[in-house]
Protein backbone atom coordinates (compact mmCIF):
# COMPACT_ATOMS: atom_id res chain seq x y z
CA UNK A 1 0.00 0.00 0.00
CA UNK A 2 1.22 3.98 -0.94
CA UNK A 3 4.36 2.29 -1.74
CA UNK A 4 7.57 4.01 -3.33
CA UNK A 5 6.07 7.65 -3.09
CA UNK A 6 7.82 10.22 -4.99
CA UNK A 7 8.44 12.87 -3.39
CA UNK A 8 8.33 16.55 -4.74
CA UNK A 9 9.01 20.26 -3.26
CA UNK A 10 7.76 22.72 -5.65
CA UNK A 11 4.85 24.29 -5.96
CA UNK A 12 4.59 22.97 -2.13
CA UNK A 13 5.45 19.75 -0.95
CA UNK A 14 3.22 16.60 -2.32
CA UNK A 15 4.20 12.84 -3.04
CA UNK A 16 2.31 10.85 -5.56
CA UNK A 17 2.07 7.05 -6.14
CA UNK A 18 1.54 5.45 -9.40
CA UNK A 19 0.12 2.12 -7.91
CA UNK A 20 -1.61 3.01 -4.87
CA UNK A 21 -3.96 -0.14 -3.58
CA UNK A 22 -4.74 -3.39 -4.35
CA UNK A 23 -6.99 -4.56 -6.43
CA UNK A 24 -9.01 -5.87 -4.09
CA UNK A 25 -8.97 -2.58 -2.25
CA UNK A 26 -9.11 -0.65 -5.31
CA UNK A 27 -12.38 -2.40 -5.91
CA UNK A 28 -13.79 -1.94 -2.84
CA UNK A 29 -13.30 1.98 -3.24
CA UNK A 30 -14.96 1.42 -6.57
CA UNK A 31 -17.95 -0.16 -4.95
CA UNK A 32 -18.78 3.48 -3.28
CA UNK A 33 -20.09 5.14 -6.50
CA UNK A 34 -22.41 2.35 -7.63
CA UNK A 35 -24.38 2.44 -4.06
CA UNK A 36 -27.76 4.16 -4.51
CA UNK A 37 -26.94 7.07 -1.91
CA UNK A 38 -27.41 10.81 -1.75
CA UNK A 39 -24.69 13.05 -3.31
CA UNK A 40 -23.95 16.55 -2.18
CA UNK A 41 -23.71 19.00 -5.61
CA UNK A 42 -21.72 21.71 -6.07
CA UNK A 43 -22.57 23.49 -9.27
CA UNK A 44 -21.25 26.90 -8.63
CA UNK A 45 -19.02 28.87 -10.97
CA UNK A 46 -15.51 27.80 -8.97
CA UNK A 47 -16.45 24.30 -7.89
CA UNK A 48 -18.34 22.11 -9.44
CA UNK A 49 -18.61 18.27 -8.62
CA UNK A 50 -20.86 15.74 -6.28
CA UNK A 51 -19.05 14.44 -3.16
CA UNK A 52 -20.61 12.09 -0.45
CA UNK A 53 -19.01 11.08 2.76
CA UNK A 54 -18.08 7.36 2.32
CA UNK A 55 -16.05 7.01 5.61
CA UNK A 56 -18.30 4.63 7.36
CA UNK A 57 -18.23 2.44 4.40
CA UNK A 58 -14.53 1.86 4.55
CA UNK A 59 -13.36 -1.05 7.13
CA UNK A 60 -11.78 -0.02 10.10
CA UNK A 61 -8.61 -1.96 9.18
CA UNK A 62 -7.75 -0.66 5.77
CA UNK A 63 -8.92 3.00 7.35
CA UNK A 64 -5.87 2.30 10.31
CA UNK A 65 -3.65 1.05 7.04
CA UNK A 66 -3.68 4.02 5.21
CA UNK A 67 -3.54 6.52 8.46
CA UNK A 68 -0.06 4.35 9.56
CA UNK A 69 0.92 4.84 5.83
CA UNK A 70 0.17 8.23 5.50
CA UNK A 71 2.38 8.86 8.99
CA UNK A 72 5.37 7.76 7.73
CA UNK A 73 5.23 9.05 4.43
CA UNK A 74 4.48 12.73 6.03
CA UNK A 75 6.20 12.24 9.21
CA UNK A 76 3.38 14.07 11.11
CA UNK A 77 1.91 12.77 14.57
CA UNK A 78 -2.02 12.35 12.54
CA UNK A 79 -4.89 12.05 14.87
CA UNK A 80 -6.69 8.84 14.92
CA UNK A 81 -9.52 10.37 12.66
CA UNK A 82 -10.21 9.93 9.35
CA UNK A 83 -12.88 11.04 6.80
CA UNK A 84 -13.21 9.70 3.57
CA UNK A 85 -15.37 11.36 0.67
CA UNK A 86 -16.13 10.10 -2.69
CA UNK A 87 -16.12 12.59 -5.01
CA UNK A 88 -17.56 12.52 -8.78
CA UNK A 89 -16.94 15.04 -11.60
CA UNK A 90 -19.57 14.80 -15.12
CA UNK A 91 -18.38 16.30 -17.95
CA UNK A 92 -18.12 19.78 -18.32
CA UNK A 93 -17.43 20.09 -14.72
CA UNK A 94 -14.43 21.68 -13.15
CA UNK A 95 -12.55 22.98 -9.92
CA UNK A 96 -11.31 26.00 -10.02
CA UNK A 97 -7.84 27.47 -8.45
CA UNK A 98 -7.65 26.83 -4.49
CA UNK A 99 -5.06 26.33 -1.45
CA UNK A 100 -7.64 24.63 0.93
CA UNK A 101 -5.92 26.22 3.68
CA UNK A 102 -6.63 24.47 6.81
CA UNK A 103 -8.76 26.66 9.08
CA UNK A 104 -9.24 26.78 12.47
CA UNK A 105 -10.82 22.67 13.04
CA UNK A 106 -10.09 21.44 9.38
CA UNK A 107 -7.92 18.87 8.14
CA UNK A 108 -4.06 19.12 7.59
CA UNK A 109 -3.23 16.52 5.42
CA UNK A 110 -5.24 14.86 2.49
CA UNK A 111 -4.69 12.19 0.16
CA UNK A 112 -6.68 11.52 -3.56
CA UNK A 113 -7.01 8.44 -4.84
CA UNK A 114 -8.25 8.11 -8.67
CA UNK A 115 -10.15 5.46 -9.85
CA UNK A 116 -10.95 6.47 -14.00
CA UNK A 117 -9.86 3.21 -15.94
CA UNK A 118 -8.43 3.86 -19.37
CA UNK A 119 -8.20 7.79 -18.75
CA UNK A 120 -6.74 9.97 -21.60
CA UNK A 121 -5.52 12.90 -22.05
CA UNK A 122 -8.55 14.07 -23.98
CA UNK A 123 -10.76 13.28 -20.75
CA UNK A 124 -9.11 15.89 -19.03
CA UNK A 125 -9.83 16.28 -15.44
CA UNK A 126 -6.49 17.21 -14.58
CA UNK A 127 -5.09 18.04 -11.12
CA UNK A 128 -3.01 20.96 -11.73
CA UNK A 129 -0.46 22.49 -9.03
CA UNK A 130 0.15 26.24 -8.82
CA UNK A 131 2.55 28.17 -6.83
CA UNK A 132 -0.05 31.06 -6.96
CA UNK A 133 -3.52 31.99 -8.72
CA UNK A 134 -2.42 34.09 -10.95
CA UNK A 135 1.12 31.93 -12.97
CA UNK A 136 0.57 28.64 -14.72
CA UNK A 137 0.46 25.18 -13.64
CA UNK A 138 4.21 24.28 -12.00
CA UNK A 139 3.05 20.56 -12.26
CA UNK A 140 -0.15 17.96 -13.32
CA UNK A 141 -1.08 14.68 -12.05
CA UNK A 142 -3.24 13.09 -14.60
CA UNK A 143 -6.26 11.04 -13.29
CA UNK A 144 -5.20 7.81 -14.01
CA UNK A 145 -6.62 4.73 -12.20
CA UNK A 146 -5.35 4.12 -8.73
CA UNK A 147 -2.94 7.01 -8.99
CA UNK A 148 -2.73 8.38 -5.71
CA UNK A 149 -1.74 12.08 -4.87
CA UNK A 150 -0.82 13.18 -0.99
CA UNK A 151 -0.27 16.53 0.54
CA UNK A 152 0.01 18.82 3.45
CA UNK A 153 -2.43 21.25 3.58
CA UNK A 154 -1.43 25.40 3.93
CA UNK A 155 -2.08 28.99 2.73
CA UNK A 156 -0.10 28.42 -0.76
CA UNK A 157 -1.29 24.55 -1.43
CA UNK A 158 -2.92 26.02 -4.92
CA UNK A 159 -4.66 23.44 -6.65
CA UNK A 160 -6.85 22.79 -9.29
CA UNK A 161 -8.84 20.39 -11.85
CA UNK A 162 -9.27 20.82 -15.45
CA UNK A 163 -12.44 20.31 -17.32
CA UNK A 164 -13.42 16.65 -17.04
CA UNK A 165 -14.85 15.43 -21.02
CA UNK A 166 -15.53 11.92 -18.96
CA UNK A 167 -16.64 11.10 -15.88
CA UNK A 168 -14.07 11.10 -13.24
CA UNK A 169 -13.68 9.09 -9.81
CA UNK A 170 -11.72 10.22 -6.93
CA UNK A 171 -11.75 8.95 -3.15
CA UNK A 172 -10.40 11.53 -0.95
CA UNK A 173 -8.99 10.50 2.38
CA UNK A 174 -8.65 13.57 5.20
CA UNK A 175 -6.22 13.34 8.17
CA UNK A 176 -6.06 16.03 11.38
CA UNK A 177 -3.15 17.57 13.14
CA UNK A 178 -3.16 16.93 17.08
CA UNK A 179 -3.04 20.92 17.40
CA UNK A 180 -5.99 21.42 15.30
CA UNK A 181 -9.02 19.63 16.34
CA UNK A 182 -12.95 19.64 16.54
CA UNK A 183 -12.11 20.07 20.25
CA UNK A 184 -10.05 22.93 19.58
CA UNK A 185 -12.24 24.76 17.42
CA UNK A 186 -14.96 24.50 19.88
CA UNK A 187 -13.01 25.76 22.52
CA UNK A 188 -11.63 28.81 21.14
CA UNK A 189 -15.48 29.64 19.47
CA UNK A 190 -16.29 29.76 23.26
CA UNK A 191 -13.47 31.61 24.22
CA UNK A 192 -14.36 33.92 21.57
CA UNK A 193 -17.85 33.91 21.71
CA UNK A 194 -20.21 37.20 22.02
CA UNK A 195 -16.84 39.31 20.84
CA UNK A 196 -16.89 42.63 22.13
CA UNK A 197 -13.76 44.98 22.30
CA UNK A 198 -15.05 47.63 24.51
CA UNK A 199 -14.39 44.91 27.35
CA UNK A 200 -11.03 45.81 26.85
CA UNK A 201 -9.19 47.94 29.17
CA UNK A 202 -9.26 51.62 28.33
CA UNK A 203 -5.68 51.75 28.87
CA UNK A 204 -5.05 50.30 24.91
CA UNK A 205 -7.84 52.60 23.27
CA UNK A 206 -4.88 55.29 22.68
CA UNK A 207 -2.51 52.52 21.73
CA UNK A 208 -4.97 50.57 18.99
CA UNK A 209 -6.02 53.76 17.42
CA UNK A 210 -2.77 55.12 16.51
CA UNK A 211 -1.92 51.34 14.85
CA UNK A 212 -5.07 51.40 13.46
CA UNK A 213 -3.74 54.57 11.82
CA UNK A 214 -0.37 52.69 10.17
CA UNK A 215 -0.90 49.08 10.58
CA UNK A 216 -3.27 46.61 8.28
CA UNK A 217 -7.07 45.74 9.39
CA UNK A 218 -6.46 41.85 9.78
CA UNK A 219 -2.69 42.90 11.57
CA UNK A 220 -4.87 45.25 14.43
CA UNK A 221 -8.00 42.95 14.52
CA UNK A 222 -5.59 39.74 15.56
CA UNK A 223 -3.96 42.10 17.87
CA UNK A 224 -7.19 42.65 19.59
CA UNK A 225 -7.90 39.17 19.65
CA UNK A 226 -5.22 38.25 21.48
CA UNK A 227 -5.22 41.26 24.15
CA UNK A 228 -9.48 39.62 24.38
CA UNK A 229 -7.99 36.32 24.86
CA UNK A 230 -5.82 37.67 27.77
CA UNK A 231 -8.49 39.77 29.38
CA UNK A 232 -10.74 36.60 29.49
CA UNK A 233 -7.88 34.09 30.58
CA UNK A 234 -8.31 37.10 34.21
CA UNK A 235 -4.35 38.87 32.94
CA UNK A 236 -4.25 42.20 34.05
CA UNK A 237 -4.54 45.71 31.79
CA UNK A 238 -0.62 46.01 31.81
CA UNK A 239 0.07 42.38 30.31
CA UNK A 240 -3.40 43.04 27.85
CA UNK A 241 -1.44 45.90 26.74
CA UNK A 242 1.73 43.79 26.36
CA UNK A 243 -0.07 41.24 24.39
CA UNK A 244 -1.80 43.43 21.84
CA UNK A 245 1.75 45.13 21.17
CA UNK A 246 3.50 41.92 20.88
CA UNK A 247 0.66 40.41 18.40
CA UNK A 248 0.56 43.70 16.35
CA UNK A 249 4.27 43.81 16.20
CA UNK A 250 4.98 46.93 18.13
CA UNK A 251 7.33 45.82 21.06
CA UNK A 252 9.39 42.64 21.23
CA UNK A 253 7.92 40.83 25.24
CA UNK A 254 11.47 39.99 26.61
CA UNK A 255 9.81 40.25 30.22
CA UNK A 256 11.49 37.45 32.90
CA UNK A 257 8.56 36.24 33.84
CA UNK A 258 7.47 32.84 32.57
CA UNK A 259 3.95 32.78 32.85
CA UNK A 260 3.96 36.29 30.86
CA UNK A 261 6.15 35.17 28.29
CA UNK A 262 3.55 32.19 27.59
CA UNK A 263 0.48 34.22 27.81
CA UNK A 264 1.61 36.28 25.29
CA UNK A 265 2.43 33.93 22.84
CA UNK A 266 -0.17 31.63 23.51
CA UNK A 267 -2.85 34.35 23.17
CA UNK A 268 -1.00 35.80 19.84
CA UNK A 269 -1.10 32.01 18.78
CA UNK A 270 -4.80 31.29 19.32
CA UNK A 271 -5.80 34.93 17.90
CA UNK A 272 -3.98 33.98 14.74
CA UNK A 273 -5.28 30.61 14.43
CA UNK A 274 -8.81 31.77 15.11
CA UNK A 275 -8.60 35.01 12.43
CA UNK A 276 -6.79 32.94 9.68
CA UNK A 277 -5.56 29.50 9.87
CA UNK A 278 -3.55 26.75 11.26
CA UNK A 279 0.43 27.32 10.05
CA UNK A 280 2.15 24.11 10.46
CA UNK A 281 5.47 26.13 10.40
CA UNK A 282 4.20 28.94 13.21
CA UNK A 283 3.13 26.15 15.41
CA UNK A 284 6.33 24.78 15.29
CA UNK A 285 7.78 27.95 16.48
CA UNK A 286 5.41 27.86 19.50
CA UNK A 287 6.27 24.87 20.30
CA UNK A 288 9.68 25.31 20.64
CA UNK A 289 9.11 28.94 22.35
CA UNK A 290 6.74 27.41 25.16
CA UNK A 291 9.47 23.68 24.97
CA UNK A 292 9.60 22.31 28.60
CA UNK A 293 7.28 24.65 30.63
CA UNK A 294 4.57 23.81 32.56
CA UNK A 295 1.53 24.91 31.66
CA UNK A 296 -0.20 27.53 34.07
CA UNK A 297 -3.33 27.11 35.74
CA UNK A 298 -5.18 29.70 33.73
CA UNK A 299 -3.82 28.63 30.54
CA UNK A 300 -4.10 25.46 31.42
CA UNK A 301 -7.56 24.35 28.89
CA UNK A 302 -6.24 26.25 26.28
CA UNK A 303 -2.69 24.91 26.29
CA UNK A 304 -3.58 21.35 25.95
CA UNK A 305 -5.26 21.17 23.15
CA UNK A 306 -2.78 23.56 21.06
CA UNK A 307 0.17 22.10 22.35
CA UNK A 308 -1.13 18.59 23.31
CA UNK A 309 1.76 16.29 24.80
CA UNK A 310 2.48 13.43 21.70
Amino acid sequence: MLSEPKHHDTPFPFFYVDSAFSDEQCAALEGLFSQDAEWQHRDGAFYRCSLREVTADIPAAFQAEVLNKMREITGLPLTNRLMVTAQRMLPGQVIGIHSDRPLLGYEIARLVVQLNKHWQAEHGGVLELFSSPQTAAVFSVNPEYNKAFGFTLHVNSYHGVTEVTQPRQSVVFNFWHPANTAELAEHLQALFANMHFSELPTALDAIAAVAELSLPEDTTFRASLAALALHRWGYDETTIVAGYQHSAGLSICDTNDAETYAALRLADWVAYLFRDSFDLARWHVLQRELENMEPFTRLMPTWQLCLPIA
